[in-house]
């Protein structure tokens, strides 16, 4: 079955990080462009994640999981291939309104990582729905290599713009052939 795709806004959501080695760090990679709201619980931690989780000031408890330590959290990321341990976190979770993400182990997900390329307020994301993360990376490496580099900059000025002009066709007009400019002189 494939995922849906959304875009969810992490502000003023807890996000717990189980596990501190490889997989966490490429996890937490992600999570940092988006939130700084994350706690990591780990025995222990590569150098690092634990560098990661210091530079960005992030929560860590330097001990085993424990049932329980869900509670209080919107999204639960299991960043660890103790399969027992990802079932254990996945069915802990049900009816307490907690996303769970189980790396690597779609049976105990309610959502995936896509892979994504993010410039600025531009984010565009590629998932095959886990049959093959290798080709979503590599589809994402080749429209990164496409993407202008004054993007940011183009989509501020829409931003602003968009603020100030009455919603309506006039401005859905104005923004098509901005638009339309941009690609033109980008993508020629």
């Amino acid at each position: 079955m494939a995922y849906f795709p959304m875009y969810i806004n992490l502000d003023n959501k807890k996000i717990l990080v189980v596990g501190g080695g490889n997989i966490a760090l490429e996890k937490l990679e992600k999570l940092v462009q988006f939130s700084k709201d994350i706690t990591v619980i780990a025995k222990e931690v590569k150098y690092n994640t634990y560098t990661l989780i210091k530079e960005h000031c992030l929560t860590y408890y330097q001990r085993a999981y424990r049932v329980g330590d869900i509670d209080g959290f919107d999204i639960v990321i299991v960043a660890t291939d103790d399969i027992t341990m990802q079932e254990s976190i996945y069915l802990e979770s049900r009816g307490k309104h907690i996303l769970v993400n189980a790396v690597d182990n779609t049976k105990y997900c309610d959502f995936i990582f896509p892979s994504f390329v993010k410039k600025g307020d531009l984010t565009i994301s590629f998932s095959t729905s886990g049959a093959s993360p290798a080709f979503a990376k590599k589809i994402r490496e080749h429209i990164q290599e496409i993407i202008p580099d004054d993007v940011d900059e183009f989509l501020a000025k829409l931003k602003d713009l968009r603020a100030t002009l009455p919603k309506g066709k006039e401005r859905m007009k104005k923004f098509e052939e901005m638009v339309k400019e941009y690609f033109e002189k980008e993508f020629s």
